[in-house]
């Protein structure tokens, strides 16, 4: 589904800076940091997320506190292509892959899984993954360590 494409004004954009480094934000700081009223930036905060730029807030997790040291990216190879639903409807119930994505290339899927460690990710790979009714076969490459962690900056 493509959305309508916005038009983001200057107030808007310090809006979403400042709830990009801090989803948390009070309105109120918000409002004290651009100059406006707090009943401003909710009436603006309500049409970003009416017209879905804003699609929800998040807490960031440190995995590495609960023991998963582990990151990969997965290619997923389908023995036919008309398999992807099926594949990546039981892909959802694999608790450990944190984003799948449909992609051109060599795969049809890459998913991006978080595990305890290496041991843990053949296991997965293993059980759960590649016993899919559908999945040729896989392809993983573990990640050593994330360099870069953004949003879109404005």
């Amino acid at each position: 589904m493509k959305n309508d494409i916005i038009k983001l004004d200057g107030i808007d954009k310090k809006i979403l800076k400042m709830l990009i480094e801090n989803s948390r934000r009070p309105i109120l700081e918000i409002a004290k940091n651009i100059g406006i009223s707090g009943a401003a930036i909710h009436q603006r905060l309500r049409k970003l997320e009416k017209n879905n730029l804003i699609i929800g807030s998040s807490i960031k997790v440190n995995t590495k506190i609960l023991g998963y040291t582990t990151m990969a990216f997965v290619g997923i190879f389908l023995d036919r292509a008309t398999n992807n639903k099926t594949v990546v409807n039981q892909l959802k119930e694999i608790n450990e892959i944190l984003e799948c994505h449909y992609t051109t290339g060599d795969w049809s899927i890459l998913a991006k899984l978080i595990c305890k460690d290496n041991e843990d990710l053949m296991e997965i790979l293993t059980k759960k993954i590649q016993t899919i009714n559908g999945v040729a076969r896989t392809e993983t490459y573990i990640s050593l360590e994330q360099q870069i962690s953004r949003q879109i900056t404005f």
